[in-house]
């Protein structure tokens, strides 16, 4: 598959998750009695995920995450020279989200996006942390989050792992992570998703964007290092005492 549409399906797919996971939070959670709560927000991150890969897996791989791109390449599973080109895209896809998700937003009276918070990722005494929790707290979550989404996906994706049931396994794991640690920090594990609303708000959020940068990307790297060594991609199947099997290729999701 050329670069190109790689990366206009990177660009596509981090859009969706980001105007998916951000707008349900931003939109439809500020409703007494009929706001979907933290429990929404984060079935609507698992989604956009889970119809995501479904979509577009098939032509880029389905990151739509920089710590996910990372996390392969420390895995064996991506190459380098290719990492920041879907960065790139990544981000922009975040920040166009952004941009149509603010659009919308602003469309109701006395909108404000500093003063919502506009979903971002924090820590402290700000709107991205609901808790209010300590930056320490923050950097662990994200970096253990981070890590057990890379596990996962790199799980799921292995050559030997069922095949067809990657998108519905990395969907799932999303939305336990945000049914986790949505009080610590709005969750982020990803850090085009924290960028994007980072530049609206500014202030605080963009004071506080190193860590979900610095977070997820130790923790993707841990997993895809820790993974490569416990299962590597290229191992043949052992079946019981007998030889070798045939190995069976499975198409990454």
């Amino acid at each position: 598959m050329p670069l190109v549409k790689r990366l206009s399906a990177e660009f596509l797919g981090t859009l969706w998750l980001v105007l998916g996971g951000c707008g349900a939070a931003v939109l439809a959670t500020n409703y007494p009695g009929r706001g979907i709560g933290y429990a929404g927000v984060a079935l609507a991150f698992g989604l956009t995920v889970l119809t995501g890969v479904f979509a577009l897996g098939h032509i880029s791989g389905g990151h739509f995450n920089p710590a996910v791109s990372i996390g392969l390449w420390a895995g064996k599973r991506f190459p380098a020279r290719e990492l920041l080109p879907y960065i790139i895209v990544q981000v922009i896809g975040a920040i166009a989200a952004c941009g149509i998700l603010y659009s919308i937003a602003s469309g109701q009276s006395g909108f404000d996006v500093v003063k919502s918070g506009f979903a971002a990722n924090g820590f402290g005494e700000t709107a991205g942390s609901p808790g209010h929790y300590t930056a320490y707290a923050a950097f662990v979550s994200e970096t253990v989050m981070t890590f057990f989404f890379l596990i996962v996906i790199l799980g799921a994706t292995h050559k030997r792992a069922p095949g067809g049931f990657a998108a519905i396994a990395i969907g799932l794991c999303l939305t336990l992570i945000h049914l986790i640690s949505i009080p610590v920090t709005n969750t982020s594990v990803n850090p085009a998703r924290s960028t994007g609303p980072a530049i609206f708000v500014g202030g605080w959020a963009l004071h506080q964007l190193w860590l979900f940068w610095l977070a997820p990307i130790l923790g993707a790297l841990l997993a895809g290092f820790f993974f490569c060594w416990l299962a590597p991609n290229d191992e043949p199947e052992i079946v019981g005492d007998a030889a070798p099997a045939k190995e069976i290729v499975v198409e990454e999701a």
